[in-house]
């Protein structure tokens, strides 16, 4: 897997603060049976200025999940959660404000190493190590509104739905396991 929290813990100074941030929360430890993993754009130093903190994590029992988010979290700043249907399974999605970074809690019942956001991250961070010149042009187009797997799409003049036509890129091209 890729460790996204020990690049936090060794990266950057705006990487080291969300590491520290993560760890003040204690997310991974209140929510280790649900196998909490960062994913997204500070992991990969393509962030923005707005850039949040994906935390994505396995969870069978949507109710208990959501209902232990709210006993931990519900009093943090802008916090707010939601329950929907994201490409056909049930998820809780959970934001707040912490030390200065949006937060985004996702649980979904699948395990993260098979979530689309862990996928993602994985396949951005192999492009990365291909190409850093990518790095910034998808910061560019970041802040000209594009999220991430859209930036990546367009990069890579990849058409239809970004989210999983970059999937299907990325296992024609060997970076991803089927």
């Amino acid at each position: 897997m890729f460790d996204s929290l020990g690049v936090l813990r060794t990266g950057n100074p705006r990487q080291q603060l969300a590491y520290e941030n993560i760890i003040k929360l204690n997310i991974l430890k209140d929510f280790k049976d649900y196998n909490p993993t960062l994913c997204g754009t500070i992991p990969l130093n393509i962030d923005v200025e707005n850039s949040d903190l994906d935390i994505i994590m396995e969870a069978y029992h949507l109710n208990a999940f959501k209902e232990k988010i709210i006993r931990r979290y519900g009093h943090l700043s802008k916090f707010r959660i939601t329950e929907k249907v994201i490409r056909e399974r049930k998820v809780v999605k959970a934001n707040f404000l912490y030390g200065g970074f949006e937060f985004e809690l996702f649980g979904q019942p699948q395990p993260v190493c098979e979530q689309n956001a862990y996928l993602h991250m994985v396949i951005e961070n192999a492009l990365l190590k291909v190409d850093s010149s990518m790095r910034q042009k998808v910061r560019d187009l970041k802040r000209k509104g594009y999220k991430t797997e859209p930036a990546f799409c367009k990069l890579l003049n990849i058409p239809g739905d970004p989210y999983d036509e970059f999937i299907q890129f990325a296992k024609k091209e060997g970076l991803l396991l089927d």
